[in-house]
């Protein structure tokens, strides 16, 4: 009888994340929940456990390489892994934007995924069919205004996702990039904003459907869940109502 294949999801404890773990679980994978928040993926994983699915939870923060390569140990195989974790803070511009910022989105969004993605290459290699999801975004792919730090972070993961691709062609791991435009989620644009509710609201403001974590938990979960010869290099999705990163239909 052939092992459950195993998913790691990180930044797993809400958001596109959880809703990920979710998902991968309900399609048959183990799923292992990583968040620097033990206390939310605990709670996750213990949903999707008394589901009838399997799920295990470990605390961890992706910039800490020690930590990272010490929780690669518990893998010889893994089938998924899905870079997750990341996240933008303000929204000032180049001129006046704290390099505080910058660098801690960098830390996050592209040295998190390269620390993890390093760690866990191995373990995806010696599956023999693994996957390496990178969820960016369209700011890695165009810029606006306001957005210079997090744009620069995301730029830097979707370039990571498509040298790492170039570069271990020929093995048997794919890399998808998974781009998602206007994402609707609890915490996002609160935690930009540093909990300014006001400031998070206008980003959605008028927007008929911004997308939901689960509208890209289902993107995540069906290209992970193509035929092991297919490669979805990269997936752009975007609420109808978002023509652009700058261009956004609003009723009101």
């Amino acid at each position: 009888m052939a092992a459950t294949p195993i998913a790691v999801i990180t930044g797993a404890s809400s958001g596109i994340g959880a809703a990920t773990a979710r998902q991968l679980a309900a399609a048959g994978y183990r799923v292992v929940l990583t968040a620097r928040r033990k206390d939310r993926i605990e709670a996750l994983a213990a949903e999707i456990n008394d589901a009838g699915h399997h799920a295990t939870a470990y605390a961890l923060d992706v910039t800490d390489r020690d930590a990272v390569n010490e929780f690669a140990t518990a893998f010889r195989t893994l089938a998924v892994l899905v870079n997750n974790a990341g996240g933008a803070l303000g929204a000032d511009p180049v001129a006046t934007g704290d390099p505080a910022d910058w660098r801690q989105m960098y830390e996050t969004n592209v040295i998190g995924t390269l620390n993890v993605t390093q760690a866990l290459l191995p373990a995806l290699t010696g599956s023999g069919d693994g996957t390496v999801v990178i969820l960016s975004s369209t700011a890695g792919l165009s810029t606006y205004e306001g957005g210079g730090g997090y744009v620069a972070a995301k730029h830097g993961e979707h370039v990571l996702a498509e040298t790492l691709r170039l570069e271990i062609v020929g093995t048997p791991v794919r890399v998808i990039e998974v781009a998602p435009g206007m994402v609707k989620t609890e915490e996002f644009a609160t935690t930009r904003f540093r909990g300014d509710t006001e400031k998070a609201a206008k980003v959605y403001a008028g927007v008929d459907a911004p997308l939901t974590a689960d509208d890209v938990a289902d993107t995540i979960t069906w290209a992970v869940t193509r035929p092991s010869h297919v490669n979805i290099d990269l997936l752009v999705v975007r609420p109808r109502a978002q023509a652009s990163n700058s261009k956004v239909h609003r009723t009101a």
